[in-house]
């Protein structure tokens, strides 16, 4: 058997054949995507060849013409000098002869002038004199506006000749003998003229054609490659929604790594939800368990009290769907950046409240009073008047609170005189129904709401012992607002 070669670096053309079909693919899914109804705003290759080739059509369209400006006007002026070299060669030359006729005194030097209609010819002309041209011209003369003085060279394109287009050179000049502004001409057909334009145009066409052609390929190739990442995204996210990963763990470029960053924490948000979601339905069920019970047997031992039994079970879990609610709009209201609560007039209204339900204690507030922190007035509320009620039912008549400013934090402080909770016990109070005192109403549930709701804040609630007091302390730290 044959060893393999071993596998090296990808050329040129396989690099272009895996992109051409990468290409290839994304078309057949974008048909696809149509076919079935999905509504997409287009091809992000498709949208950059297209801006490309739009601009390097642009650019080569200015760029040529502008090049075959340049060229044209080289190749005329090249075109023009020859002329201008025969034109001076006839003025340095011309004589006035013996029938005062201009005659040169050596001859010129390019044969086509003897030669009829060859293409090349030169005149020369004054007024009061007929015109002197070259035999080349034969039965023909050269306009000429002997009205206009030309001290200077001027050249203009003439169609006298209707089979032939010209290129005209002409300028005054006074012949030593003479007093008349004799009108010295020379011209040449623009035939090859006009050929050699017409070829460097045809080339100039050609190659900006291959370079732009070349371009928009080189553009294709570099937007198909550079997107290529972008599958790789896709992938893995069809991944995790099969249930194969659970977070996109591809190495991607950078300018993609931030997104699939974002992405990978939202998947962790949502799982936080699930799971909280989870927790808030099995406390639920939990505190609706204990009514149902005493509602069954109730009904079950035919107790003559079963109306108010019923009534007051159903007070319970009315209470109880009412917190769970509240915390079910609390994890939809997330955006703590976007929540802002002042803290002084929500614990205002929160120690009415319990100043009402238990006279007997005597509710002390301290601390900062301009202090907000990120969380909505109604969750707050809850979560104080759950620690501030506590310390009420548990303590001895004495409610201490204190709002302090802690680094980026704003603390509540809710202390007691009762007897508080031993250290190792702490930890278990914030479980589902966890109560130290069974003897005093309640569902087990508030300082385990109190825990939910500042965690889906991004706050943190600890228990302490109170040194002031003596009885517990409840460290409700939220972030804070400005």
């Amino acid at each position: 058997m044959a060893a393999r070669a071993p596998s090296g670096p990808r050329g040129p053309l396989a690099l272009f054949r895996a992109v051409v079909r990468g290409w290839a693919r994304s078309q057949r899914s974008a048909a696809q995507a149509a076919v079935e109804g999905r509504r997409t705003s287009g091809s992000l290759i498709r949208r950059m060849i297209g801006i490309a080739a739009l601009w390097i059509l642009v650019l080569l369209a200015t760029g040529g013409y502008a090049l075959d400006r340049v060229l044209q006007r080289a190749v005329t002026d090249n075109f023009d000098a020859s002329l201008n070299y025969v034109l001076t060669a006839m003025i340095a030359s011309a004589e006035i002869g013996p029938d005062r006729e201009v005659r040169f005194n050596r001859p010129l030097g390019d044969q086509r002038f003897l030669e009829p209609y060859s293409g090349l010819y030169w005149q020369v002309s004054g007024k009061g004199h007929d015109p002197f041209p070259s035999r080349s011209l034969w039965d023909q003369t050269l306009a000429v506006d002997l009205a206009t003085p030309q001290p200077d060279v001027h050249a203009y394109d003439s169609h006298q000749f209707r089979s032939e287009p010209l290129r005209v050179l002409e300028r005054d000049a006074v012949i030593p003998g003479s007093k008349t502004d004799w009108r010295f001409q020379v011209a040449a057909s623009r035939n090859d003229l006009d050929a050699q334009i017409k070829v460097l145009r045809k080339t100039l066409v050609k190659s900006f054609a291959v370079l732009g052609l070349g371009l928009i390929i080189v553009s294709a190739l570099q937007s198909i490659y550079g997107l290529w990442p972008l599958r790789k995204v896709r992938r893995a996210i069809a991944g995790v929604r099969t249930g194969r990963s659970a977070r996109v763990a591809e190495t991607l470029p950078t300018e993609i790594a931030p997104l699939v960053e974002e992405l990978n924490d939202l998947l962790a948000h949502n799982e936080r939800q699930a799971e909280e979601a989870r927790r808030h339905a099995g406390n639920l069920a939990h505190a609706l368990k204990t009514p149902l019970t005493v509602v069954m047997n109730e009904a079950t031992a035919k107790s003559p009290d079963l109306a108010g039994t019923v009534m007051r079970e159903a007070r319970t879990m009315r209470r109880q769907v009412d917190h769970h609610l509240a915390r079910a709009r609390a994890v939809g209201r997330r955006a703590a950046g976007q929540s802002r609560a002042e803290v002084w007039p929500a614990l205002q209204a929160v120690e009415r409240a319990v100043s009402r339900l238990y006279p007997a204690t005597t509710i002390d507030l301290d601390g900062i009073k301009d202090a907000a922190a990120h969380v909505e007035r109604q969750d707050l509320e809850e979560m104080t008047g759950n620690l501030i009620e506590n310390a009420a039912k548990y303590g001895g008549g004495r409610v201490f609170v204190t709002v302090a400013r802690a680094d980026d934090h704003v603390d509540i402080i809710v202390e007691d005189d009762g007897r508080g909770i031993p250290a190792d016990q702490r930890a278990a109070i914030f479980e589902r129904g966890a109560r130290l005192d069974t003897e005093k109403p309640g569902t087990g549930l508030g300082l385990a709401i109190v825990r939910d709701v500042a965690e889906i804040y991004g706050g943190t609630i600890a228990l302490e012992e109170s040194e002031d007091l003596g009885g517990l302390l409840a460290r409700l730290s939220l972030p804070a607002a400005e």
